[in-house]
């Protein structure tokens, strides 16, 4: 009970989602059309649901290790300005995303997936992971899915913010 209680204060304080592209926006796979074209899998529903959330006031922002005209197409396509691609320290796009928008650890919330999301996830006040990220990850998010990357992860999670803010 004090561990429920103790995720739902932790998500009524949110005022900013940061989001890792591949395999928690997508699915993780990286397709290549046969002319060599990158292609990515977005999930609708994750869509519908930023959407949702930027019409309760919090900012989405992607923090992305690689670097993507897919991502930047996606981003512009749901009016996600703050998008940090090539980032292999992610804290420090975090740490520009606090700065940027005056707030503290407390009302970021993360959802990673992999090893290189760990120092973010640590550092915001609230972290989750897909049901399908890399088992250390799971060990140190708040909060594990129960749907996987690309699947409806996020989604689940901004679900939960919205819940916890009404």
């Amino acid at each position: 009970m004090a561990r429920k209680q103790s995720l739902k204060s932790g998500l009524r304080h949110i005022k900013i989602l940061l989001l890792d592209v591949d395999g928690v926006m997508t699915d993780g796979g990286i397709y290549y059309s046969n002319s060599g074209e990158e292609l990515k899998k977005f999930n609708a529903q994750d869509g519908y649901g930023i959407a949702k959330l930027q019409r309760a006031g919090i900012i989405i922002g992607i923090i992305t290790g690689r670097s993507s005209k897919i991502v930047e197409r996606r981003a512009e396509e749901l009016g996600i300005k703050d998008v940090y691609q090539n980032f292999e320290n992610k804290l420090d796009a975090y740490e520009s995303m606090k700065k940027k928008h005056h707030c503290t650890d407390a009302h970021i919330a993360y959802i990673g997936d992999d090893e290189f999301d760990l120092a973010v996830l640590k550092q915001a006040g609230f972290s989750a992971a897909p049901s399908d990220a890399v088992p250390v990850v799971k060990k140190q998010v708040r909060y594990v899915c129960r749907r996987s990357g690309g699947n409806g992860a996020v989604r689940e999670v901004i679900d939960m913010i919205l819940q916890n803010q009404k």
